[in-house]
């Protein structure tokens, strides 16, 4: 990952913009730089990934035209040789062609990108900014206005508080100009479904999801892969190792009591014969680890901070142990296919209007949730069932095939790989557990226990009544608010709500986020 900063106006001054930009400094610490432009300023903070020499540090520019960009551009060395016909380029970085593209096909040029991005513009011509932000929402965008009236774009919120007294997150696939923001991409949405058999659907699953890894296996840095054992990253891994032909880096955590995957990720790794390291936590990891999670984070949302302390323990393993620098992660594909809760939907046009919620607020949750815990420990996040012709494959097949008709959630992926033979049997038709409760159902417990243990029933009512906007409605989610608000005072609005099945269907009224509430998680989790 890297760190961005675009502000337009002056009226903040650098020493202080400087200091906020330092705040996300283990997004790029290999170097940083802050320059002044007419209009404003634009810092960078660089992890290098692709061309990784000093030639590849940012911001880039063309005539007195500036770019700040965190992202990956898929594809980028054909567009590349066809616009040295005009254009020379000093470095093997992929985000240099982005500026001669912007002079190609100005604001158009965002329809095109095959990219995970965030990035500012500086266009001389018309002395403003540009901002943008890829169309699920992979990488960070957040903004607000300055004092003074001035705009401020960011990598993270951390690096606007103090700055701007309201700060949201830039909504995916939009750029904003000459003052408003336009929709230049709705990964959600189709016009119609293209699909409407199994077969078909399948043939087209597997083709997009192994040109997904298969694009993001192109690195200049060292490669690994996050492994739960569930259906999602052991197919990630699974594919990667074939791609690869030769042994990948594997990691998966657990609980020293209870963890339900490690034992699922052994035997993934052992069948696609990786390299697997195995990180044990405690209790008292996760609970010293609590604070700091929800700090990186930026958010009150309950399922996404049981998950990512796991997540952020393992990476920071991988941080401090390996030279490892880019991750790849299964995160995704429930938005897709479904969660335990969908198989209660009333009809297949509800499990669409689901599925296109849950897909335009991925930047919120679990998609949050891989980049902070990948990118504060120093490593970039990439997300295979996140890459936009697979996605936009997925919402195009009809909701009625999707829906759990088999007794087994997400069957059109398990049968779009089953003649593969890239899994065991055991993984590839094993029922879905969260990621928080495989990583130990004890994990989850301890977090809800220190809830318990830090007020009375009484003063939950209390504090929870406080709240207006995304109310807390536990003793959990009031822990995790009043951290988060000690630490992005009111700012509760870049998220938002608390994660949860939709309540309105028949099973899904409950009080927890977890699918070991429902009535069909079964041996799930087991």
């Amino acid at each position: 990952m890297c760190s961005i900063l675009g502000v337009l106006g002056k009226t903040v001054s650098p020493d202080t913009l400087q200091a906020c930009f330092a705040r996300t400094a283990s997004r790029g610490p290999d170097m940083s730089r802050f320059v002044e432009i007419p209009c404003g300023y634009l810092g960078f903070e660089r992890l290098a990934i692709m061309g990784l020499d000093a030639r590849g540090m940012q911001p880039f520019c063309l005539g007195g035209d500036y770019v700040v960009c965190n992202g990956e551009l898929y594809g980028f060395r054909p567009l590349r040789e066809r616009l040295k016909e005009k254009y020379e380029f000093v470095s093997e970085s992929d985000c240099e062609i982005l500026l001669p593209l912007y002079r190609e096909y100005g604001l158009e040029m965002f329809r095109a990108l095959d990219a995970e991005f965030a990035l500012v513009i500086y266009d001389a011509e018309k002395n403003t900014l540009v901002a943008a932000r890829d169309p699920i929402g992979i990488r960070p965008l957040y903004y607000g206005k300055t004092e003074g009236g001035g705009m401020a774009f960011a990598s993270e919120p951390k690096n606007l508080v103090g700055l701007c007294e309201t700060i949201l997150p830039f909504p995916p696939g939009c750029y904003w100009a000459d003052g408003r923001f336009v929709r230049y991409a709705d990964a959600a949405h189709v016009d119609q479904f293209t699909m409407v058999d199994e077969d078909t659907a399948c043939a087209h699953l597997r083709e997009k999801l192994i040109a997904g890894v298969k694009k993001r296996l192109d690195a200049d840095a060292p490669l690994g892969f996050l492994l739960s054992g569930g259906l999602d990253s052991s197919l990630v891994c699974a594919i990667a190792r074939r791609e690869l032909k030769r042994p990948i880096r594997t990691f998966a955590i657990g609980m020293d009591v209870d963890a339900i995957d490690l034992k699922y990720a052994r035997q993934v790794a052992e069948y696609i014969q990786s390299d697997h390291t195995e990180v044990i936590i405690t209790k008292e990891d996760v609970l010293r680890a609590l604070p700091a999670v929800v700090e990186l984070l930026a958010t009150y949302d309950i399922t996404t901070i049981r998950a990512s302390v796991g997540m952020y323990l393992v990476c920071k393993y991988i941080h401090e142990h390996t030279d490892v620098r880019v991750l790849l992660t299964g995160e995704v594909s429930d938005e897709l296919f479904g969660y335990k809760y969908t198989d209660f939907a009333p009809n297949a046009a509800a499990f669409q209007r689901e599925a296109e919620k849950r897909v335009r607020e991925l930047h919120m949750y679990d998609v949050l949730r891989a980049d902070r815990c990948i990118s504060v420990n120093s490593l970039e996040a990439r997300v295979p069932f996140g890459d936009l012709a697979f996605v936009r494959c997925a919402m195009a097949i009809d909701p009625a095939l999707k829906m759990n008709r088999h007794g087994m959630g997400k069957f059109l992926l398990r049968k779009a790989f089953a003649q593969d033979k890239l899994l065991p049997e055991n993984i590839l038709w094993r029922q879905k557990a969260a990621f928080s409760d495989a990583v130990g159902h004890s994990l989850v417990d301890d977090l809800k226990q220190l809830a318990e243990a830090t007020y009375t029933d009484a003063e939950a009512a209390e504090k929870c009544a406080r709240y207006a906007h995304a109310r807390p409605f536990t003793k959990e989610s009031l822990l995790y608010r009043e951290l988060f608000e000690r630490f992005y005072p009111g700012q509760s609005r870049m998220v938002a709500d608390f994660w949860m099945p939709n309540r309105s269907w028949p099973g899904c009224d409950v009080d927890d986020p977890s699918a070991r509430v429902l009535g069909n998680y079964g041996a799930s989790g087991v």
